[in-house]
């Protein structure tokens, strides 16, 4: 669907929600927490959303819909996986002996601009980047009967130790974006003080901690065009899956699913070895990892995001971690994070970057 088009059919909808607060975190879910009293609990956040853009969805929507990102070229490469699969990476090189890793959110890919600004970004303060592409995201359906999903950090391994084989990097750092950064924090969690030591520090976007909670607030009335959204764009990529193997997968009945909960429970969840939905979202909500993580990691995620519950700030996990800072900008919607100017660099960019300027 044309952007412009969608932007039309969701006019009605903001319209109707420009003035309601549907997705601010109600202070009771956190007055048994002081955050001024803690560290790495960041106290206070030096975002403020354009006064413009004024309600969380037009803090979401916008960037995503008319954000232009000139001056970054990739060169792509497929890797073969070890289970006969393929990702497709694209890389921005310049030479550099450091390099960041960037995964993509839902049924996002390495074109969107919150990825591309991030790239841009990098290369200007002396980075390389590599932003990889989850199975069936680059632009053509995958090989085998999995997709991609929450918890594939099988999947980023292998992206990590391939970096690693075309050149002796100095330094590694990774950055996710909603789901792209739920898999990230799992991967370091996992890990731990095993970590590969080029890898020195994350930061990560709008990041749906729980993965459960998170996906009830998304089958909410206020994210219905969301949804509809995702499961339409979800959809094809069964479609796409059932022509390769039309034995083993199909889309009957798809009309009938209308939340998350749905599609993990009829594809998520039995493509990837996972009893059912909440078993998945158990196994893989990133909240359960952070204690595991070694390395200074950052989590930034607006407290008015209209994606995430208030269990997806994990201000009474992060009070006690050595490694993991959790900031809570009062605005910011999902992925967005808009500064002064669609065509130059946003506050979520210039936030990583100083957060990684001592690698």
């Amino acid at each position: 669907m044309h952007p412009y088009r969608f932007c039309f059919e969701l006019f009605g909808y903001i319209f109707f929600l420009l003035y309601e607060d549907v997705v601010v975190i109600s202070l009771s879910a956190y007055q048994h927490i002081n955050p001024l009293n803690f560290m790495p609990v960041i106290p206070t956040s030096d975002y403020k959303s354009p006064f413009y853009l004024f309600n969380a969805h037009l803090q979401t929507i916008i960037p995503g819909l008319f954000r232009k990102v000139e001056g970054v070229t990739y060169k792509r490469e497929r890797l073969i996986t070890s289970d006969n699969d393929f990702l497709d990476l694209d890389w921005s090189s310049k030479g550099n002996n450091r390099i960041a890793i960037l995964s993509h959110g839902l049924e996002g890919d390495s074109q969107r601009p919150y990825v591309k600004g991030m790239v841009k970004e990098l290369n200007a303060q002396g980075w390389d980047a590599l932003a990889w592409n989850f199975r069936g995201c680059g632009g053509e359906i995958n090989k085998n009967l999995r997709f991609y999903h929450s918890g594939a950090t099988e999947d980023l391994e292998e992206v990590i130790a391939h970096v690693l084989t075309q050149k002796a990097y100095d330094s590694i750092v990774l950055i996710g974006f909603s789901l792209g950064g739920n898999l990230t924090l799992k991967y370091l969690g996992e890990r731990g003080a095993d970590l590969r030591p080029q890898i020195k520090r994350s930061v990560v976007f709008s990041v749906p901690c729980d993965l459960q909670s998170g996906s009830t607030k998304m089958a909410g009335f206020g994210n219905k065009v969301y949804m509809s959204r995702f499961l339409k764009h979800l959809r094809k990529k069964v479609k796409g899956k059932a022509l390769l193997m039309p034995d083993k997968i199909n889309d009957k009945d798809y009309h009938l699913i209308k939340t998350f909960k749905d599609f993990d429970d009829k594809y998520t969840a039995p493509l990837h070895g996972f009893k059912d939905a909440v078993d998945y979202w158990t196994q893989c909500s990133s909240k359960h990892f952070l204690k595991g993580i070694a390395i200074p990691t950052l989590i930034v995620n607006a407290k008015n995001d209209p994606f995430l519950s208030p269990e997806c700030f994990p201000f009474s996990i992060v009070k006690d971690l050595p490694h993991v800072y959790l900031e809570a900008p009062e605005e910011g919607g999902h992925c967005g994070f808009y500064s002064n100017s669609l065509s130059g660099k946003f506050w979520s960019e210039e936030r990583a970057l100083k957060f990684l300027e001592r690698v």
